[in-house]
């Protein structure tokens, strides 16, 4: 796993990846709700949608919008065990630890707060 901000940077270049922002209503989640309890979701989702080292549904588990994190998710690449993979070389299969939990966390909370100017 790469430091996350040069995983940010690389993920920038991405045509597809550089495509997701959160859009006002998001922004408006986030002031409402605040980090913590951003980032206590974003646990929850990744714990329950992506950690378990089966996913039935995997490469469809993330929608695409409603709440902060499945953008951030799509944004970075750690929607689907499939992206895990090709972009953080997270293998697929095997339950997710708890520093890779970590480290997933790190990279959405990041992207949500570099691209959510109302929290910096």
């Amino acid at each position: 796993m790469l430091d996350v901000n040069t995983m940010l940077n690389k993920l920038q270049k991405s045509k597809f990846r550089n495509s997701f922002k959160l859009k006002e209503k998001e922004k408006l989640y986030i002031k409402e709700k605040g980090l913590e309890k951003i980032k206590e979701h974003a646990y929850d989702f990744i714990k329950k949608r992506l950690a378990p080292s089966f996913i039935i549904n995997d490469g469809k588990q993330t929608p695409m919008k409603g709440h902060p994190v499945f953008i951030a998710q799509h944004a970075t690449a750690t929607c689907c065990r499939n992206c895990l993979y090709k972009w953080h070389k997270i293998p697929k299969n095997k339950q997710l630890n708890n520093q890779e939990i970590d480290y997933i966390v790190s990279i959405i909370m990041e992207w949500i707060k570099q691209n959510d100017c109302n929290i910096l």
